[in-house]
């Protein structure tokens, strides 16, 4: 969520940071005009209840000075008293709707681009800061697409998991359900090592979780929703995760705080119709490693850069080539300030794919959850900074294992890190 008061002090500016996204998407004018009725309410019932205390004490001095409480100018005093309380009555529920609308209009806003993000219009304009890994590439000209392969190896079945539940949808058998425990605990034991902290957390959350996010109101679409209660099927650990420290006041003692958690994850790519229908790069359920920090603002970027270098360590120790991406104005996620992709090289489709967004969302989903800190001998609290980013999607991993190592006879090796993992070298 945005800071009202910017926008109230200097909404010329933070507009013109918004129209960096998309010029007209975003209308400042509501917001500020329901601002100023509801301070004008405010100022109204401030000025009534204290009239309202001023009157109270009035008639306490009356009835000692006069003696008599039913006297006229005391009567006259309890009746402008009353008027008042029916006057604060009805204000009261006015400036609660008017909270309601001006809450619901500034959860519909995203992020301000950070001042380093590129400025760009799409995907099209997005700065590619790394390639790594290009000795790694493979030179055959004959590469199965993994889902063929691993259809042919027996550890990919998508008939069958249509049959149990719909289209998108895949069920691992044999080597490939021992391939994706093994990356799962390779990569949460590699980022343990790296000072995260793992948690498990609810796969079922509320409303509130992903209200605090950034998932709702704008993206209800994309989630499973569990009809019978306020619990939706989890999008990401990135969720559960930030969201275990909601409503929460940390000591600057505390900070940073590092998490990463395996969680499955579901999603109903409502808006990718015809994109990715075969294969693992766009399942309606998936699982993910994903690393998760609360932190001081004034470290914030420093800890973005470390966070994304532990994701493409990863991809290092496994040897999958990857570029590494910085999003431009226009190709913003809606909670992030600054963003980079990690894309891994597909041989069968000659491309990259992204496996990796790795955000900083400064203090936007914090203020959305209240997830603040007080420092030692100062005054107030302040807002944490929150990071994410996936440490890796896993099903994407594993496609790219089944691509960049596929052998002549159709046979895949396994990476040398993952070999203690799954105790064999070759599916």
């Amino acid at each position: 969520m945005l800071d009202l008061k910017q926008i109230r002090e200097n909404p010329q500016a933070v507009q013109e940071r918004l129209d960096r996204r998309g010029v007209g998407k975003y209308d400042l004018q509501p917001i500020l005009q329901l601002d100023q009725q509801q301070r004008e309410l405010e100022a109204k019932r401030n000025q009534l209840q204290a009239r309202g205390n001023e009157i109270g004490k009035l008639v306490g001095i009356k009835i000692k000075q006069l003696g008599d409480p039913s006297s006229p100018e005391i009567q006259a005093l309890r009746d402008e008293g009353n008027q008042i309380k029916s006057q604060l009555g009805e204000l009261e529920p006015q400036e609660k709707d008017l909270k309601a609308k001006l809450e619901a209009l500034l959860l519909t806003l995203p992020n301000l681009p950070s001042e380093s993000t590129p400025i760009g219009k799409s995907e099209e304009e997005n700065v590619e800061v790394r390639r790594w890994g290009d000795e790694y590439i493979p030179q055959s000209a004959t590469i199965l697409p993994h889902y063929e392969i691993g259809e042919k190896l027996g550890i990919l079945n998508f008939d069958r998991a249509v049959k149990v539940a719909q289209t998108r949808f895949v069920t691992l058998i044999g080597a490939g359900a021992a391939l994706e425990r093994a990356l799962i605990s390779f990569m949460l034991d590699r980022q343990i090592k790296a000072g995260y902290t793992e948690v498990i957390p609810p796969f079922l959350i509320n409303s509130q979780s992903l209200t605090a996010t950034g998932q709702l109101p704008k993206f209800a679409e994309e989630s499973f929703k569990c009809d019978q209660d306020d619990l939706w099927l989890a999008p990401t650990a990135e969720v559960p995760v930030t969201n275990l420290y909601r409503d929460e006041i940390l000591e600057a003692s505390q900070l940073p705080i590092y998490h990463c958690a395996y969680t499955p994850c579901f999603r109903r790519e409502a808006g990718s119709y015809g994109r990715d229908t075969r294969g693992l790069i766009r399942l309606h359920q998936f699982n993910k490693v994903e690393l998760v920090k609360i932190v001081h603002p004034s470290t914030s970027e420093q800890e973005h850069q470390q966070l994304v270098g532990n994701a493409e360590a990863i991809l290092q120790e496994l040897k999958l080539p990857y570029r590494a991406i910085e999003l431009c104005t226009g190709d913003l996620g809606f909670g992030a300030a600054k963003c980079y992709d990690l894309e891994v090289w597909l041989p069968s489709t000659g491309k990259y794919r992204e496996i990796s967004s790795c955000s900083n969302f400064m203090d936007f989903q914090a203020r959305r959850g209240s997830i603040r800190f007080k420092e030692a001998g100062k005054k107030g609290t302040q807002f944490v900074h929150t990071l994410n980013g996936s440490g890796l999607a896993v099903g994407r991993t594993m496609s790219a294992i089944l691509e960049n190592y596929q052998q002549p006879d159709g046979s895949v090796r396994i990476p040398e890190a993952l070999q203690p993992y799954l105790g064999r070298e070759v599916l």
